[in-house]
């Protein structure tokens, strides 16, 4: 600590920072962390959590309807929006006081105000009692990412991500641009909740990057929902009519008129004011800041991780990056992170879960693979008369028997694949799989009952 104001000065308040900063605090280091907006970030504060929470409210629509095959006579629900506000705000403080709760005991000084490099060994925090400087032994920089808007015409009337939360009033008429994982789960959240969403994606299918079956299956499903999905198209232009709705023009030369229009077209590293040139600190092309297996950048004493690296952009993957350094600086230096299972779910109606390899991927990688696959109606929608159905497959290397990528998209996928992540970390076997009971009637026994590879 010699010369030096603390062990580990973090910047950004998120769960990659917060986790940084507590376990090193554990560890005996002098540890400040610099947040100037709500603790836990995205995923606590405009992210996840409150988009898990509105999931859950916008899954009952659907609930209230399939409880008649089931013999329930229910009076018509009426949605209340400005509860399902309220409610989710007092979570929300709850969960920071939490996380403020989890710093305070663990000793971490907690300053609120903006912090910035003025150099690679000098962080300014302005505060609302002015500015003050530190000289910190090792700097984390954790500060997520941010929506990204693209610049044209009328660009001023769009919401991103964000602020979609405390909308006011409940938009009647949504259009969501974008078809990653964001849109689509917002497109199926205001769906569920009783807005008319138009969903637009300039691409030839949504949720670039997934195994293309899930894919169509994924757009079949949400169509089936009542989201009007339109595919190959863009917004060209939005004008505010004088009765305060927007006509959107498109590529096509179609219009939509609407209440509220989402862009979800993608996040980039939050690094605007971070000052990390004066640091000399290297950044991609797109503005992340480049680090090496340790999460070192190019000052040594400077470190990042989570979303502001663009590695991999998930809340659990910052968790296990921030531990990696808090081991690196105060432990003993031997914990690492393997990007290659890790499992991940996307909160549609219904849910994607997914571990591994796409089968596109796989057949790249591997050469001959087997693929197993079954789809059908849970026994839940033979009385319901709901029409969702279900879709499950696995990606198996025909050399070693090994599965290499599970995919689901059904009710609860995210909950299901968890536990089946666990088995392909440990090098489950297609026979493994078969040699497993399955759990009967359920929709997880599914992936230990298949038994026949499509042909082909």
């Amino acid at each position: 600590m010699s010369g030096f104001d603390c062990d580990l000065f973090v910047i950004g308040g998120g769960s990659g920072g917060v986790r940084a900063a507590r376990m090193a605090a554990e560890r005996g280091a002098k540890v400040l962390l610099a947040e100037a907006a709500a603790l836990g970030g995205t995923c606590v504060n405009v992210g996840c959590i409150p988009k898990k929470l509105y999931s859950y409210a916008a899954h009952f629509a659907q609930d209230f309807q399939d409880a008649a095959g089931f013999g329930w006579d229910l009076e018509p629900p009426r949605f209340d929006w400005q509860r399902l506000k309220a409610n989710r705000a007092r979570e929300i403080t709850r969960l920071n006081g939490v996380y403020g709760q989890l710093l305070s005991s663990a000793g971490v000084e907690v300053l609120r105000g903006w912090a910035s490099f003025r150099d690679a060994q000098t962080i300014q925090v302005q505060t609302t009692e002015g500015k003050r400087l530190f000289r910190p032994a090792h700097v984390l920089v954790a500060t997520g990412g941010t929506p990204t808007v693209p610049d044209f015409p009328g660009r001023e009337h769009v919401l991103t991500s964000d602020s979609m939360f405390d909308l006011e009033p409940f938009p009647r008429r949504l259009v969501v641009a974008g078809g990653g994982y964001i849109a689509c789960e917002f497109a199926s959240i205001f769906r569920g909740l009783g807005a008319e969403v138009t969903q637009l994606h300039r691409g030839d299918q949504v949720l670039r990057g997934f195994d293309e079956e899930i894919r169509a299956f994924l757009a079949q499903e949400t169509r089936r929902q009542g989201v009007e999905l339109r595919l190959g198209v863009e917004v060209t232009r939005i004008i505010r009519n004088k009765g305060e709705d927007l006509q959107v023009r498109l590529t096509d030369g179609s219009e939509l008129a609407a209440d509220t229009v989402l862009f979800a077209t993608g996040r980039v590293p939050n690094v605007a004011g971070l000052g990390l040139e004066a640091a000399g600190v290297k950044q991609s092309a797109a503005g992340a800041i480049e680090v090496d297996d340790r999460f070192r950048t190019s000052v040594p004493t400077i470190l990042a991780v989570g979303d502001v690296t663009a590695r991999l952009q998930l809340t659990p993957v910052a968790l296990a990056e921030a531990m990696v350094v808090v081991d690196q600086l105060f432990g003993s230096g031997e914990r690492s992170i393997d990007y290659e299972l890790v499992p991940t779910a996307v909160f549609t109606h219904p849910n994607i879960g997914t571990v591994g390899l796409t089968e596109e991927q796989a057949r790249k990688r591997h050469g001959g693979v087997r693929i197993f696959r079954s789809e059908f109606k849970a026994l839940k929608h033979t009385l319901s008369g709901h029409g969702e159905r279900t879709l499950m497959k696995l990606v198996v290397d025909a050399a070693s028997d090994r599965v290499v990528g599970l995919h689901m998209v059904g009710p609860d996928a995210g909950e299901i694949v968890q536990g089946f992540a666990v088995a392909m970390r440990a090098g489950a076997t297609k026979a493994v799989f078969d040699s497993t009971i399955g759990i009967h009637p359920t929709v997880a026994e599914e992936f230990v009952t298949m038994r026949q590879p499509v042909p082909g």
